[in-house]
């Protein structure tokens, strides 16, 4: 049994205070940036290269012998380099990888639409990319004059890989658009709650927007309060190249002696680390935890109601609420500790301590991802907004320190333009995304293909479901992250096409009726930024290695659709991979002169084989998050109606949504740990994995780092362990009315009693696929999470919220095929 935290360093767990239930290198000229230069001697004398390039997981040096990477090396100015990125070289190599153009040999023996219960059952047809790239353009062209352009869904949700060339989201539908229009998407599974309610709430969606950073916390915050965050582990990658700049910040904050908490249900490796207090409310109870210390701020006068009245809207309106003068309950310390499992001197302690230090509250995305999610990002901002530290140095509010290194200081440097997507859309991916005719929420296309012509209500509008008949995915992995993966099956059967371009044999590849092979980001040229937030860096993302069997990277592949369809050169624009990648050097050399910087020729920066680096201003280092508004909210007013931070919206009141009022409110989730409607005795944390970004990298070697008997693992607390006879390293079944997995048992102290953990991105391994509820026997989280929304308001996914029980497997073990090449199966 393990007593500490599973796959963090060293770190005892006895010092955990568990409150559960209780109290550049060579400068060039003047340049106020650098960029080193390469020596190459030594590799040169052993025949290797060392080619920069880089990843979501950070910038790196490929070694590359006799044609093959041998060696993925950080960059040497990395400072936490991530030990995923020995996997991300095995994907290269990977033993599912995709080698040729396939086709389902039932679609493409009779038809569209052809026996749709055999997807995924691996029984492929070999094309050449001349038939493949017709295949795909005609069928296109069949479903737009057949049922309208409204049918093709250009779905393509996911992380991709960075680069400004190959974003493979943009360029299908860049394709899509220059070509008859489609279906697209509106939001993202991330944060799909939080980034509509906060423009009511904050006037922007913030989510992805700057922090307060780093060296303004280890300066002035004294009390660092991680809810549901855990930087240590998603810090790892980013949306871009991963500077890591968060680990410099965590470890200021250590120096600094800063006083953190972690709430969560889980030890996080954040917790752990900064040997932080561990307060482990039930999950999905942190709204009634929040109006629990709210109370106790309001009625013990620890309140800031001068901050109220000042910069606020609706705290009168949400206060009957608060007090229970609207509807006879208190939301006290005494009710919130009923429900959510803490003792009520500890969520009075709570409130005291916040208010009497300077303190950030840093919110994770995982709490908008659940039933009702959008009322806890909106009541964090309400408790803040009551603490009256909002625009203070080190004090407030952070929603960006969950991800890609928020707080991490932005550099003065340029900015790097990408392709669009000839609709004027560039990466999208937001609730402000444009460039198709007919946009659903994102987390609805499985409601979408099984209720064509039905109205959904979203954000204060309505949208009638299109029919789908051809989704095409391209750099995303559907049958990972969307939930309720048996439902999705029988949506599936509802398409007559379905077109893949990946490099592995994922569980979306294995249920498409067209395959087409792809390079990895290592087998091609880009160019991209290092940090979402520090944008300190360009790197020239080199390719490494020729691409592998028959891959073809995205841009050239939907070049050629493009051109079958009478739109080559509109979608080319008649530039190479490299005239675009200069193309988009030069736009931000122009950018950056005009800041009083010049940049090196092109040909200079991509042969140094070094990052290019820009400068750290003051005002940037020590940005606080706010701080004009706070200043002088008139002139400086937030995005809202009123400009102010709006606790009661009177946009949302006049929607009339009966699962999101217009304040903040406690509103019961379908099924929470010992809920009045819950069938199933433990609850799922469907935490970010340690091993992997999503899905990215599971199918390599690297998965054996944390896989238990080949599945994956499971964690469970000893005493739930205990009462089912089960023991570390076992194999368990998972299961629920949804569906059922088999995942390894980790038996652990690092969660709470009530709580089991199985991390998101595991793919999905049906031993009879053609069986909608067959036993996944890898361990896809996502069989047993619902596929219901947060709210008629943001329609977002709820892919923490679920329930389920476990228990010691004694059958015969299934094979585990998913990380192989695919070939038929018994449909059973």
């Amino acid at each position: 049994m393990s007593t500490k935290y599973p796959d963090a360093p060293v770190s005892a767990f006895s010092r955990r205070r568990f409150l559960q239930g209780s109290a550049a290198t060579v400068a060039l000229g003047s340049m106020p940036f650098s960029m080193s230069l390469l020596s190459r001697g030594a590799l040169a004398q052993t025949g290797q290269q060392a080619i920069l390039s880089g990843s979501h997981w950070g910038a790196f040096k490929g070694i590359v012998e006799d044609g093959r990477a041998v060696e993925f090396k950080p960059w040497a100015k990395d400072p936490h380099p991530t030990p995923m990125l020995e996997g991300v070289r095995d994907s290269i190599y990977s033993a599912s990888r995709i080698r040729y153009p396939m086709v389902r040999r039932a679609w493409l023996e009779q038809g569209p639409g052809a026996d749709p219960d055999s997807r995924g059952d691996g029984d492929f047809v070999r094309v050449s990319w001349e038939e493949a790239i017709d295949l795909v353009a005609k069928e296109i062209t069949r479903v737009r004059d057949t049922y309208g352009q409204q049918a093709v869904y250009g779905g393509s949700y996911g992380w991709k890989s960075p680069g400004k060339l190959h974003n493979c989201k943009t360029l299908l539908r860049r394709m899509l658009n220059l070509t008859g229009g489609f279906t697209s998407s509106i939001g993202d599974y991330s944060t799909g709650a939080a980034q509509v309610i906060l423009p009511y709430v904050s006037g922007s969606i913030e989510v992805y927007e700057q922090c307060t950073t780093y060296p303004v916390l280890a300066e002035h915050t004294e009390l660092m309060v991680y809810w549901g965050c855990d930087p240590r582990n998603n810090s790892q990658i980013s949306w871009q190249i991963a500077d890591h700049g968060a680990f410099e910040g965590m470890e200021s904050l250590k120096e600094a002696g800063v006083d953190t908490i972690s709430i969560d249900p889980l030890l996080t490796q954040t917790c752990d680390y900064l040997d932080g207090e561990w307060v482990a409310p039930k999950p999905q109870t942190d709204v009634p935890l929040m109006l629990g210390i709210a109370h106790t701020l309001y009625s013990e006068d620890l309140h800031d109601q001068d901050f109220l009245d000042r910069y606020t809207s609706g705290f009168d309106e949400f206060l009957p609420y608060l007090t229970g003068e609207a509807d006879g309950q208190p939301k006290d310390a005494d009710w919130a500790a009923e429900i959510c499992g803490l003792e009520a001197d500890t969520i009075r302690d709570l409130a005291r301590r916040f208010a009497n230090n300077r303190t950030m509250l840093a919110l994770g995305y995982s709490m908008q991802r659940q039933h009702h999610g959008e009322q806890s990002t909106w009541m964090l901002v309400t408790l803040a907004c009551m603490l009256g530290q909002i625009g203070l140095p080190g004090g407030g509010y952070g929603l960006s320190y969950h991800y890609s290194s928020g707080g991490a200081p932005t550099h003065e440097s340029p900015i790097l333009k990408a392709i669009g997507d000839a609709a004027g859309g560039g990466d999208g991916g937001s609730v402000d995304e444009s460039g198709s005719d007919i946009m659903i929420p994102v987390a609805r296309f499985v409601e979408t293909l099984l209720n064509p012509g039905e109205t959904m209500e979203f954000n204060g509008n309505e949208i009638e479901l299109p029919l789908v008949k051809l989704a095409y995915w391209a750099g995303g992995n559907p049958f990972a992250h969307h939930q309720d993966r048996n439902e999705m099956l029988r949506a599936w059967r509802e398409l007559e096409t379905f077109i893949v371009h990946d490099f592995q044999w994922t569980a979306t590849a294995r249920h498409a009726d067209i395959v087409l092979p792809t390079t990895t980001s290592y087998e091609r040229n880009d160019i991209e930024q290092l940090g979402d937030y520090a944008l300190s860096h360009v790197v020239a993302m080199k390719k490494i290695v020729e691409p592998q069997f028959e891959a073809r990277s995205d841009f050239d592949i939907f070049a050629d659709i493009a051109d079958k369809m009478g739109k080559g050169y509109e979608f080319t624009e008649g530039r190479s991979e490299m005239d675009w990648i200069r193309g988009f050097y030069e736009g931000a050399k122009i950018e950056a002169r005009a800041k009083g910087m010049e940049m090196p020729v092109f040909d200079v920066f991509w042969e140094s084989n070094e990052p290019l680096g820009f400068p750290l201003k003051d005002e940037q280092k020590y940005f606080v998050r706010h701080e004009a508004f706070r200043e002088d909210p008139i002139l400086n007013a937030l995005g809202t109606a009123t400009g102010k931070f709006e606790i009661y919206s009177r946009a949302i009141a006049e929607y009339g949504y009966d699962d999101c009022p217009p304040h903040p409110t406690w509103l019961e989730p379908i099924e929470r740990l010992d809920g009045p409607t819950t069938r199933y005795p433990l609850s799922i944390a469907s935490n970010h994995p340690r091993g992997r970004l999503h899905s990215q990298i599971c199918g390599t070697p690297f998965r054996e780092t944390y896989a238990v008997q080949g599945r994956e693992p499971c964690w469970l607390n000893p005493q739930d362990a205990a009462e089912r006879d089960i023991r570390d390293g076992d194999v368990v079944r998972v299961f629920n009315d949804r569906g059922q997995l088999l995942a390894g048992a980790v038996v652990t102290e690092a969660i709470m009693p009530g709580v089991i953990r199985v991390q998101e991105g595991g793919w999905f391994d049906p031993v009879k696929p053609s069986e909608i509820g067959s036993l996944c026997s890898y361990g896809d989280v996502n069989v047993l999470t619902p596929g219901i929304a947060t709210s008629k308001l943001a329609q977002a996914n709820c892919g923490q919220t679920g329930v389920a029980d476990v228990e010691k497997f004694t059958d015969d073990l299934p094979e585990v095929t998913v990380f192989s090449q695919p070939s038929p199966r018994d449909a059973g």
